[in-house]
């Protein structure tokens, strides 16, 4: 992984955020931000083209795409935005997977104005992004970039609960299978006396 930016710098950046990309998305005909278009200038900054796949995503008119992805994909792309990123060396095949999965993701989680005016949600946001990208933050090993990503990431905390109660679940059912085990190896004994 590549020495990356500054957190302090993206995370002011989010800050000063113009209130236009928290309008609501377009989506069936209604709302004001065109994200599709707005996600497109920034991997147009770049010489990259926007995916089909992805432009239908954020077009507004697919059914399983909600307003908070769609949101989530505005804040993302103003972070994105930054001349800060194009001094650093990004692996092209690293913007699709952003917006594709890392963000929506993170707006299963919790609301887009929350990755902005919520501190521990923004920092989540900047964190998740300069991992997905394959940078660390500047100053920071990979043993605490990793470790820190994980303390405030929601994303992570609901991984963990949901292992947690599937080791639960698991653990469960074999507690339930010695004891009937158990129960029958007592009945197997009693017939035999």
């Amino acid at each position: 992984m590549l020495s990356g930016p500054s957190l302090d710098v993206l995370l002011r950046r989010l800050l000063d955020m113009p209130p236009d990309f928290l309008e609501p998305p377009r989506r069936a005909g209604s709302g004001r931000l065109h994200v599709a278009a707005v996600v497109g200038d920034v991997f147009a900054a770049r010489s990259l083209h926007l995916p089909p796949a992805l432009r239908a995503t954020l077009s507004g008119d697919l059914a399983g795409v909600d307003a908070n992805q769609l949101s989530l994909s505005a804040v993302t792309a103003w972070l994105m935005a930054d001349a800060y990123w194009n001094a650093l060396a990004i692996a092209p095949e690293a913007w699709m997977p952003l917006f594709a999965e890392a963000v929506p993701a993170l707006a299963a989680s919790t609301s887009a104005d929350r990755f902005v005016f919520d501190p521990e949600r923004r920092e989540e946001l900047v964190r998740t992004v300069v991992a997905r990208l394959g940078l660390l933050p500047q100053g920071e090993t990979a043993a605490q970039a990793t470790d820190r990503l994980a303390r405030v990431s929601g994303v992570e905390r609901q991984r963990l609960l949901d292992a947690s109660r599937a080791a639960e679940v698991r653990a469960r059912a074999i507690r339930e299978a010695l004891a009937r085990k158990a129960a029958e190896e007592s009945a197997d004994k009693w017939t035999r006396e």
